[in-house]
């Protein structure tokens, strides 16, 4: 059995004065309100009715010179805009394009195609073209249009690897969420699959044959099949689950390990949580950071990378941060100079990009890149509060 240290995180975040509480209630509390405290919510609208997808415009800020999408070109979704911007990694912004209220998550397919989960529904967009192609409404109701850290609508998304069909995860504001089936030939919701609360993340398996959604309010990973659509439900809760929604230790994201299909969700900089999928049984090994963790991505070799976004508790944690995790288990801990949330690695494996967006207090307008064989770390302004992250 692993060996670890003696942690006091469940005290402390279930006191309710405290003070690490209060300054970040946010990710905590996960509540269900409309808009976020770290800025104005926009106006309150209604969510699109069901109907054809609905065209849309590019709004172009600076183009690449020849008016293509070099490789490595990143993709960010700005989460406190209506667009995702393409940034070129040694010079920042070259474009954006509109794509609906507060975007979220994001998935590229072979064809240049990017999917993106908005408050609004989920925009298909033409990355060579640089021009939104589609809007596709939500079948769930998830209320008025807003902005902010508990918005409805669109959170984790993912391509199936055939490239047919998108899964994105649907918070619904006070309750459980979907997951919502996008038929990519028809650019409509083709079904709906009940999942847990605040679907931070979807991810699929390598074979297509399951979808998983990262429920973080309820503990949970919802488990799809991919065929019958039916859900199963796998608690992952290394902590317990004592605080409810006062909980800081909830699963935010997760990555499914290359070499056998086991989801890998990290909590605090101190505990994996691998999940076999097919059992449900959990192991946990040590992690290293002892940082609350946000964004994780896996390369194709099973390297973990995952998101330290700050402290719980400054006095005894530690501050925003990117592990690297071999597969073997050794680690690599690169401070960043405050919180991020997601992050990508170039296609060489030796460079990550981490986006400085947060779905908390703190964030910023960039990116920062970390040369994975050096430490050396730049910020790279871009993008307005950039959350998810794709490399094209």
């Amino acid at each position: 059995m692993p060996k670890f240290r003696r942690s006091s995180r469940a005290a402390r975040v279930l006191v309710p004065g405290a003070v690490a509480v209060a300054l970040l209630a946010g990710c905590a509390q996960g509540s269900g309100g409309a808009a976020s405290a770290t800025g104005p919510a926009a106006p309150a609208g209604t969510s699109p009715a069901a109907g054809s997808p609905t065209p849309g415009s590019p709004v172009t800020v600076t183009p690449d010179p020849d008016g293509t999408v070099a490789p490595g070109t990143l993709l960010v979704t700005d989460f406190g805009s209506d667009t995702v911007t393409f940034v070129d990694p040694a010079r920042g912004a070259t474009g954006s394009v509109e794509v609906g209220t507060a975007p979220y998550g994001l998935a590229v397919g072979g064809d240049g195609r990017a999917w993106v989960a908005t408050a609004e529904g989920v925009a298909v967009v033409d990355t060579a073209g640089r021009k939104r192609l589609a809007l596709i409404p939500y079948r769930t109701d998830t209320g008025p249009v807003t902005t902010g850290e508990y918005r409805g609508g669109g959170m984790g998304i993912a391509l199936a690897p055939d490239g047919r069909r998108v899964y994105v995860g649907v918070n619904v504001p006070g309750g459980n969420g979907a997951l919502e089936v996008v038929d990519t030939a028809a650019l409509k919701v083709t079904d709906v699959v009940p999942v847990g609360r605040r679907p931070f993340d979807v991810d699929v398996s390598r074979d297509g044959g399951e979808v998983y959604a990262t429920d973080h309010d309820s503990f949970d990973v919802t488990v799809v099949a991919a065929g019958t659509l039916e859900p199963r439900r796998i608690e992952v809760a290394p902590y317990g689950t004592e605080g409810g929604l006062g909980s800081w230790l909830k699963p935010h994201y997760t990555a499914v390990r290359p070499s056998d299909g086991k989801l890998l969700l990290p909590f605090e900089g101190e505990r994996l949580a691998v999940v076999d999928p097919r059992t449900g049984r959990t192991t946990i090994e040590p992690m290293t950071a002892n940082t609350h963790q946000h964004g994780t991505t896996v390369t194709a070799d099973g390297t973990l990378l995952t998101v330290g976004t700050g402290p719980i508790d400054p006095d005894v944690d530690e501050g925003p941060s990117l592990t690297v995790r071999t597969p073997g288990g050794a680690e690599r801990v690169y401070p960043l100079e405050g919180p991020h949330e997601s992050v990508a690695v170039s296609r060489d494996g030796r460079t990550a990009y981490v986006t400085g967006g947060f779905t908390r207090d703190g964030y910023w307008d960039g990116l920062t890149v970390v040369d994975l064989g050096t430490g050396d770390t730049r910020r790279l302004p871009a993008g307005s509060r950039p959350l998810g992250i794709a490399v094209l």
